[in-house]
């Protein structure tokens, strides 16, 4: 189908980007790499009246060592994650999943901010962030923000972001010393998980995140309690669908599901606690 007409700027600037936003108010959509927004505008699901093109936006554009993070820009494309000297270092998880995401052409266009923002539940990063407890850095007119992941999703399709602010940054916690782990079930290697599973050693167990398993990425809060309080990785991974709201569609059920995350929960831990 073809989009609603809409009206089309290219800011300069992040602060003139926020500008647009507050000026155009709900109207204005921010555009990167297009592969979540475009798509929705077509099946005219999303019919913005402006949309504001930061792709452009090279400042946005880069992988740093922050010290006790990396810092990753907004626009940093899903090959760039992906082929990252310093992510294999400090945090190879999100550099492994970020191959996972799509296809090549998808991985050259697509951005990590775009898909945060976009905050599908079936997408691979936002549950790795969460996994990581990376924080968002975000930007409007009241200045800078600061988000931690777990708090950054609120439904489908639904982030903390302002109508009037800015994803600019992912600061990522480093890990590099520690076990990782992702899982990914889905029925061919360019389709969305129909159950996908983040995990990170951490003191005492493991940090373990959920994608497609609820409305938003969810941390298997009762597996890693029964970690910290000793249990097997099996014993573990039986409480993984635990407090999750798995949906039923063509692709599973939501029996199916829970059955799926149980399992791909105990892969991970056997990757994490050798």
């Amino acid at each position: 189908m073809i989009p609603a007409p809409f009206e089309y700027a290219r800011p300069r600037t992040v602060e003139e980007a926020v500008s647009l936003l507050v000026h155009h108010g709900e109207g204005a959509k921010l555009l990167a790499g297009g592969h979540s927004l475009l798509p929705l505008m077509k099946l005219r699901v999303a019919a913005p009246s402006l949309l504001v093109d930061i792709g452009r936006l090279v400042d946005l554009r880069y992988v740093r060592d922050a010290g006790d993070h990396v810092a990753v820009g907004a626009l940093v494309r899903h090959h760039d994650l992906e082929t990252s000297p310093l992510l294999e270092r400090e945090a190879p998880l999100l550099r492994y999943a970020a191959g996972f995401v799509g296809d090549p052409q998808v991985r050259h266009r697509g951005t990590i901010g775009g898909s945060l923002a976009h905050a599908d539940p079936a997408a691979d990063l936002p549950g790795v962030v969460v996994a990581l407890e990376a924080t968002m850095v975000v930007y409007g007119p009241r200045g800078e923000r600061l988000i931690p992941a777990r708090d950054f999703f609120r439904s489908t399709f639904e982030s903390a972001l302002a109508p009037d602010e800015v994803l600019v940054e992912v600061r990522v916690p480093k890990v590099g010393g520690r076990r990782w782990a992702f899982q990914k079930f889905n029925r061919r290697s360019i389709d969305w998980a129909i159950v996908g599973v983040a995990a990170v050693e951490a003191d005492g167990g493991a940090s373990v995140a959920l994608v497609n398993m609820g409305p938003i990425p969810l941390r298997a809060l009762e597996t890693e309690a029964a970690l910290r309080r000793g249990a097997s990785q099996a014993e573990a991974a039986a409480l993984a669908d635990r407090g999750t709201e798995p949906s039923s569609d063509l692709n599973a059920s939501a029996e199916y599901r829970r059955h799926l995350a149980r399992v791909l929960v105990r892969r991970a831990l056997e990757q994490v606690r050798r």
